[in-house]
C-alpha cells in the first residue's frame, strides 16, 4: 500500500504537495462550517448553530474537568478550534483515497506524522508561553524544579515524551485505520467473491473509523488542556 508523495522543493525546503492541499481542504472546511453555523444566529439554535453550540458547550465541559473556567475560559476557542480541525482531517480521508500515476494526494492530514507532530508541538509550545504569561519567567522556572531540584532532567524529558506520544497516538491511529480501508478496497477488485467478501467488513470498518476519529480528535483536546492546565494552574 507504498505510494509515492509528490514533494516540491523551494529554497532549499522540501514540501509535500499533498499534505498543503489537505491541510487547505480540512481547514476550509472547518472555516466554512463556522460561517454557517454563526451567520444567522438565534435565541432558539436550530441546525447548525445547534450543533456549533453543542461543540461549544463540549469544550467548555473538557476544560472545566481540568481547571477552573476563570483561567481556563481563555482556552475555549483554542479547545473548539483543535476538536474540529482534527475530526474534519481525520475524517477526509476516509471515504476514499485518490492516487494518481503511483502518487498519493487524497488523504487524511493527521495519517502523516509530520503533520499530527506539528500539532504537538504548537500545542505544548503554547502550553509553555501561556505558563511564562500568567505566571511570569521566574515563577514558572521554579516549577521545574519542585518538589526537589534533582527531578529537572527528569521533567524536561517529560515535556519530550508528552510532544511525541501526543502527535503519534493521533497519527498511528489515523495512518491503521487508512491501511486496513486500502487492504479492503484493494479486495473489492478481486472479483466477485472478493468484493461480496470485502463489503461488510469495509462498510464495518468505516464505521468504527468515524468513531475512531471522533475519539482521537477528543482525546487529542483533552490532553491538550490537561497540559495547559499543568502550566498555567498555580495548585500544580
Amino acid at each position: 500500500m507504498h505510494h509515492e508523495a509528490p514533494l516540491y522543493e523551494l529554497m532549499g525546503l522540501t514540501f509535500n504537495l499533498a499534505n498543503v492541499l489537505m491541510i487547505t481542504v480540512a481547514s476550509l472546511i472547518v472555516f466554512i462550517i463556522a460561517v454557517l453555523s454563526t451567520r444567522t444566529l438565534a435565541m432558539t439554535p436550530t441546525g447548525i448553530q445547534n450543533f456549533m453550540e453543542w461543540v461549544m458547550d463540549f469544550v467548555k465541559n473538557i476544560i472545566n474537568s481540568t481547571m477552573d473556567w476563570k483561567t481556563g475560559g481563555r482556552f475555549h476557542v483554542l479547545g473548539i478550534t483543535l476538536l474540529m480541525y482534527i475530526f474534519v482531517s481525520n475524517m477526509v480521508g476516509l471515504p476514499f483515497s485518490v492516487v494518481i500515476d503511483g502518487v498519493l494526494w487524497w488523504k487524511s492530514p493527521t495519517a502523516d506524522p509530520v503533520i499530527t507532530l506539528t500539532l504537538a508541538v504548537m500545542v505544548v509550545g503554547l502550553t509553555h508561553y501561556y505558563g511564562i504569561k500568567m505566571k511570569g519567567a521566574r515563577e514558572y522556572g521554579r516549577e521545574f524544579l519542585r518538589p526537589m531540584p534533582f527531578l529537572f532532567p527528569l521533567k524536561i524529558i517529560e515535556e519530550f515524551a508528552n510532544t511525541l506520544t501526543l502527535g503519534l497516538r493521533l497519527y498511528g491511529n489515523i495512518f491503521a485505520g487508512e491501511i486496513l480501508l486500502g487492504l479492503l478496497a484493494g479486495s473489492l477488485a478481486t472479483g466477485v467473491g472478493g468484493h461480496l467478501a470485502a463489503v461488510i467488513p469495509t462498510l464495518a470498518w468505516q464505521g468504527f473509523s468515524i468513531f475512531v476519529g471522533g475519539i482521537q480528535a477528543f482525546i487529542f483536546t483533552m490532553l491538550t488542556m490537561v497540559y495547559m492546565s499543568h502550566k498555567v494552574s498555580h495548585d500544580h
